[in-house]
């Protein structure tokens, strides 16, 4: 009885028993499994679910991807993010700004992806599908999938990054990278990749300005993305516009940093480690918060050192103040009670520039320093302001100000002089009202009174300006004419012998000419100083004669003064300063920057350089009794000039043909390697316009076959001109001697005047029968390896095919030689026309139409174009090849 009585109650006792045991673990969520590259409505994840796993929850196929909830603890806040598994690197994020609270669950409905904060309301979730959603996919290349009953893409991660750009992933133009607080942008547009700061409108790096981009096509942007092999801004035909070469790796990620930095890392495809590949901007003063607000930046061989400038102190907090009690303006002063027009500024002291300036376009030019400051003032968002005498340009710093750049850095790009808004201090006692109003009486009549009498100056003015330009439409002997701004009367001796040039009928209008951008203006009284009156001659060429000068602050500089023979070929004085200013524009590490220029009269032209101390590299490749440039030496030199070419082909806003390289236009300098120099020149005379040129058209030995034979004239015309350069790098001597060279393998041809070695037929043949070696210049005395000469030989001698478009661009042909590109294989059919000198046979140039100069610095001669279009016997093949062959 006993036993049928605790029968039922049995079971019972036992339940309730294992309920209190087990009482903890009921409370505890049951670990979810995760889940493999798919998942399908009706999934919820929360943080708490996936605890044990770290907040994963799915992964790719071959797990190098995952989907996890990212916290810093079980019970902080998580960022819904895609992270690469080997390195942990997160590469997209639905929510950074906004990270969900704990409780919070992240859901897929047909609807799409959501995620809902605990009462309920949406924090975050992909916009309103077309279709209903039937599963989400996580692929192995980090992309997040969308899809509808079809297996159609409803939405997808990759059209919506956030700070990461991985391989295969499109950045289409008008999208961009941020940074999670927002500060900074890449944005892409159909010119170029920039980074911008403070709401958009500070531009710091341009993807077509880095030195290692190369520019290879001029169709607009369509988007931006990396492969194994670098970053490229893609046409909409898929074709490179501009790319930068990197280390071949299976995965590439583009990183917008949190700093402002855009960083190109690859991934190997072992182990967990990301390389970096490119860091822009590189140098360590260009970011917008190098140092503090207002720092003064600047490179030292310690690191960067930042220091206030003079006219502020240091604050405790980092960044710089005002001495006084007067306060900085800032944006905040928008909404508030100060005065703009109480406004006064402070100077940031010379040679002090400022980053976003390298970009900047002016707010206003032709304008004086006043108007500039005017322009500032009624700004509210305006901060401070850089003002440019030279050019008239003002350039205004709004919304927010960064460091500043100190004039030791290398390279710094200066706007002329800097100053920042000051607002008097807020603490100032106010004016009564009512005291206030008691002035309206007075005031109002005396505003009236100074109205007057500016009405009646401006018409006096205009009156007299009328009668001025009545007087200069009439003969007028004895009106005073201005150099610069001093009467005749004033002149020096060496300023009055212009006088009856600038009034000769190629005298023009001397009148100040306000274009934007233009370097800094000298006069010729100027540059008549600064060389002693051109007495310290450095080089001569086509283009003219080149002058040491130095200026005023002891910078030493090279002043070209053009030839009146080009002067004569540049149209006005207001065409002249245009192409300057374009000119001034271009800056690249392998291009001699243009410091400023005088125009004073159509036969008063020049250009001031910086000053290269090493002077140019025939000085240093063909003269003997120095030191030998070892080879090593000889291809950065190479390198560096095929840079400096490959960004006046394509990195250009508009394409730039050089039109005369050779050694003569090779610079070097101790610090600043190696410069293209005379490129300006070619830029102010196109190459098309060939029928303005008589004896400026190239050098002999250096003349791509085109020239002379009516082909279109292209990049490709320097191209063959760097090919002859680079072999005289090689060897150390001129391509065409006039030695007799037999001991070291030359070939040699009979010109009636004796023996002319043609050492690119010697560099055919011995590359056809594999011996490089020998070419090498005998003066390095075999230090060198037998390959680095094959590479120069056979990147020359693709140079030098017949063929235009048969030649590789400056780009490649950088490439090739820094090792980041393959070599390519010369074309013996395209190096055939070589040998006709070998078969001791030269041309008749006089039936041609075609006339020689001698050079008279370097006794080279100058082909002249200016029959080159007029009509003319017909070649035959043979000859062609003949004529080709002797450029």
């Amino acid at each position: 009885m006993a036993a049928k009585l605790s029968s039922p109650m049995a079971p019972t006792r036992r339940r309730m028993l294992f309920l209190l045991l087990n009482l903890p673990l009921l409370h505890r969520p049951a670990a979810t499994p995760v889940t493999i590259e798919f998942l399908y409505p009706n999934f919820t994840a929360s943080s708490i679910n996936f605890i044990e796993k770290g907040g994963l929850f799915l992964t790719s196929t071959s797990s190098t991807f995952s989907a996890i909830l990212s916290s810093d603890s079980p019970q902080s806040s998580f960022v819904f993010s895609i992270l690469h598994t080997p390195t942990s690197t997160i590469v997209w994020s639905a929510n950074p700004a906004a990270p969900a609270p704990y409780n919070s669950v992240l859901s897929l409905s047909t609807a799409g992806l959501a995620i809902s904060l605990p009462n309920g309301s949406l924090l975050w979730s992909t916009p309103v599908l077309s279709r209903h959603a039937a599963a989400l996919q996580l692929t192995d290349s980090g992309n997040f999938l969308l899809l509808d009953a079809a297996n159609i893409s409803l939405w997808q991660s990759f059209d919506h990054p956030t700070d990461t750009l991985l391989s295969s992933q499109r950045l289409p133009v008008g999208s961009s990278l941020t940074t999670s607080a927002g500060d900074y942008h890449l944005r892409v547009n159909v010119e170029d990749a920039i980074l911008f700061w403070s709401n958009g409108d500070q531009q710091y790096w341009r993807l077509s300005t880095d030195p290692l981009s190369v520019k290879d096509l001029n169709d607009p942007v369509a988007y931006m993305a990396s492969n194994g092999t670098g970053l490229y801004l893609f046409s909409a035909g898929g074709r490179a516009v501009y790319f930068v070469n990197l280390p071949l790796t299976k995965l590439k990620f583009i990183r917008l940093q949190p700093t402002g930095q855009l960083i190109v890392m690859g991934y190997s495809g072992k182990g967990s480690v990301l390389n970096n590949e490119l860091v822009a901007p590189s140098g360590a003063c260009d970011l917008p918060l190098s140092c503090g607000k207002l720092d003064v930046c600047t490179v030292q061989s310690r690191g960067v050192v930042c220091n206030c400038p003079a006219s502020l102190k240091a604050l405790p907090a980092g960044g710089c103040s005002p001495t006084d009690s007067s306060s900085l303006a800032s944006i905040s002063d928008c909404a508030g009670n100060k005065n703009q027009s109480e406004a006064s500024y402070l100077s940031l002291g010379s040679k002090t520039g400022y980053f976003a300036n390298k970009f900047a376009i002016p707010a206003s030019a032709g304008g004086n320093f006043s108007s500039c400051r005017s322009l500032c003032t009624v700004n509210c968002f305006c901060l401070g302001f850089f003002y440019q005498n030279s050019s008239k340009s003002c350039f205004l710093i709004k919304n927010q100000i960064g460091s500043l750049l100190s004039a030791s850095n290398q390279g710094i790009v200066y706007s002329g002089e800097g100053y920042i808004k000051i607002l008097p201090s807020s603490t100032q006692p106010q004016h009564d009202s009512a005291k206030s109003s008691n002035f309206v009486p007075i005031l109002l009549p005396s505003i009236a009174g100074i109205l007057f009498v500016v009405i009646l100056f401006v018409g006096i003015y205009y009156l007299r300006r009328h009668k001025q330009r009545s007087g200069n439409n009439k003969p007028a002997p004895l009106r005073e004419i201005y150099l610069g701004r001093k009467p005749w009367s004033q002149l020096t001796s060496d300023e009055s012998s212009t006088r009856d040039i600038l009034n000769s009928k190629d005298s023009e209008n001397s009148d100040e000419i306000s274009i934007q951008g233009l370097p800094q203006r000298f006069t010729y009284a100027e540059l008549v100083t600064a060389t002693n009156n051109f007495s310290t001659k450095i080089g001569s060429g086509g283009f003219g004669e080149v002058f040491r000068g130095e200026l005023p602050d002891n910078t030493t500089v090279a002043v070209k003064r053009i030839s009146a023979g080009i002067t004569g070929s540049i149209h006005g004085k207001k065409e002249f300063c245009t192409e300057i200013a374009v000119i001034g524009s271009i800056h690249h590490i392998n291009l001699v920057r243009l410091r400023g220029f005088s125009a004073e009269g159509r036969r008063r032209r020049l250009l001031v350089y910086d000053y290269m101390n090493r002077g140019s590299l025939d000085r240093s490749l063909f003269c003997t009794g120095g030191p030998v440039l070892e080879w090593q030496e000889r291809m950065d030199v190479a390198v560096g000039a095929a840079r400096g070419l490959a960004y006046l082909h394509s990195g250009c806003d508009r394409k730039i043909v050089h039109c005369d390289v050779k050694p003569e236009n090779i610079l070097l300098h101790d610090v600043g390697g190696v410069k293209i120099s005379d490129f300006g020149l070619a830029k102010l005379i196109s190459c098309e316009q060939s029928g303005l040129f008589t004896t400026m058209r190239g050098t002999r030995g250096y003349l791509a076959p085109e020239w002379l034979t009516n082909s279109a004239i292209s990049d490709r015309a320097d191209v063959y001109s760097y090919g002859m350069v680079l072999l005289e790098i090689i060897r150390g001597k001129k391509n065409w001697s006039v030695e007799s060279d037999t001991s070291e393998g030359w070939s040699n041809v009979s010109s009636g005047e004796g023996e002319m070695g043609y050492f690119p037929i010697l560099a055919l043949e011995m590359h056809e029968k594999g011996k490089y070696l020998e070419l090498a210049d005998p003066r390095l005395e075999k230090r060198v390896r037998e390959e680095e000469v094959e590479r120069a030989v056979k990147v020359a001698l693709c140079c030098l095919h017949e063929g235009p478009a048969l030649r590789p661009s400056m780009a490649a042909v950088a490439a090739m030689l820094d090792g980041s590109m393959e070599v390519a294989r010369p074309r013996p059919e395209e190096l055939a026309f070589l040998r006709v000198l070998c078969g001791k046979k030269i041309v008749d140039l006089g039936s041609f139409g075609v006339n020689l100069t001698d050079d008279d610095e370097v006794g080279n001669g100058t082909a002249s174009r200016s029959d080159a279009f007029a009509p003319r016997p017909k070649m035959s093949q043979a000859e062609g090849k003949g004529f080709s062959s002797l450029w």
